[in-house]
């Protein structure tokens, strides 16, 4: 096997290494929201720093072996290899704008760094090193504020997080690199700073792509990642090692339409994932609104909230309902006294006294002809006949009676 062969062999292991912690991480923000960066309790972390840690000494290895215009553009295919890895172990499937999102991304980044030209290879100065660090470490620092500002933005915050992250580790491969040139010459304790700031800031690229996966899925901020290292590196390369853009000023238009087009496909990867984030806030039913309602809330909807109306029957309509109904029997005594009083009682048979029945048409007094004696009394209500000084009355659902003029 060729070293180019096996150079492209490494970088392929590299990018799926990548990709599966990757996706390790986002499985391990989804089940542990409460620790942001470092849930070093968590085993399936630290399987995800396994695998990022064997992509990186891949990537290092695939270096040593191939040209950095080939390795660079092929570590670009982690995005590619997450989705359907996602798909298949974890059940998470992208959309069709993702994955538009993540071509874009890719070809965009694999042309880019495709377009750059070599050099030959040099070592920084300590007056660059330092403010290459000191630069590079208050852009991680200010990106790292931004997202903590966004909380209420997930993927806002998910695509913040994830450009630190890629900044940390574009400056993490830069003193790399930086210091493997120095140590093909000699091996030197001025080195020992260089190589602080490597560990320092892969652990922060680390830790800020571990909180960039909390609510921000896998597509954004790993294809967000994965444009931001390299085209950083590039950036420093082209400003300090002296590197250039191929075929003069036509490769340049080219590398700026990439870096167009790269851009594109992170917007689309970023609207996909805002609009899967509100689209669960916007179909939920209504009884989240009313468990997310106060004490006071409630009490204002109950008191505003109109109390029953009961309807009560209208003493006229009690007489009408009488007047269907048969000849009902009176105690002997009353009957009797009745009789005596008006002579109009009649005795049925057996004895027993009878009272007749109410016509069935019942002219009700107006209330403005009626007089004062009209008007219920507190004593026991009863209804007065209109032909006949005393009718019995039914039981009615509420002991509510009154007197009607005869």
């Amino acid at each position: 096997m060729s070293a180019l062969a096996l150079s492209v062999l490494l970088s392929f292991v590299s990018a799926v290494a990548y990709a599966g912690g990757a996706i390790v991480q986002e499985q391990v923000a989804l089940t542990s929201p409460e620790q942001t960066y470092a849930p070093l309790r968590r085993p399936g972390w630290w399987a995800a720093v396994a695998l990022t840690g064997l992509g990186g000494v891949l990537h290092v290895v695939a270096l040593a072996y191939g040209p950095l215009s080939l390795v660079q553009p092929l570590g670009a295919l982690t995005i590619v290899f997450a989705l359907p890895m996602a798909a298949v172990f974890v059940g998470r499937r992208a959309g069709a704008t993702a994955w538009r999102g993540a071509i874009m991304a890719t070809v965009g980044l694999a042309v880019l760094l495709a377009l750059v030209g070599s050099a030959d290879a040099q070592s920084l100065s300590t007056t660059q090193r330092t403010v290459l660090a000191v630069v590079a470490g208050g852009a991680v620092v200010a990106f790292m504020v931004a997202g903590r500002a966004a909380h209420r933005h997930p993927a806002v915050r998910s695509v913040l997080l994830a450009v630190g992250s890629g900044t940390a580790f574009s400056m993490s491969s830069v003193f790399t690199k930086t210091v493997a040139v120095d140590w093909e010459h000699r091996v030197s304790l001025s080195d020992l700073p260089s190589l602080a700031l490597i560990g320092v800031f892969a652990t922060a690229g680390m830790l800020l792509s571990q909180a960039s996966y909390r609510g921000g899925g896998l597509a954004a901020p790993l294809a967000t990642l994965t444009v931001v290292n390299p085209v950083v590196a590039a950036a420093v390369g082209i400003t300090m090692f002296g590197e250039t853009f191929r075929y003069g000023e036509t490769g340049t238009v080219l590398a700026l339409a990439c870096g167009v087009v790269a851009a594109g496909g992170l917007i689309l990867l970023t609207t996909e994932q805002i609009g899967s984030t509100r689209r669960p806030a916007e179909d939920a039913p209504d009884e989240y609104a009313e468990s997310a309602a106060g004490p006071d809330d409630t009490a204002a909807a109950v008191l505003a909230t109109p109390d029953p109306v009961i309807a009560t029957p209208d003493p006229v309509e009690e007489l009408l309902l009488l007047a269907v109904l048969p000849d009902q029997p009176v105690p002997p005594a009353r009957a009797g006294d009745v009789g005596r009083e008006n002579g109009i009682a009649g005795v049925g048979h057996g004895g027993e006294a009878r009272v007749p029945r109410i016509p069935a048409a019942v002219t009700a007094p107006s209330p403005e002809s009626a007089s004062p004696r009209d008007a219920p009394s507190g004593g026991v209500a009863g209804f007065g006949p209109l032909y006949a000084p005393y009718l019995p009355t039914t039981p009615l659902p509420k002991p509510q009676r009154t007197r009607v003029r005869s």
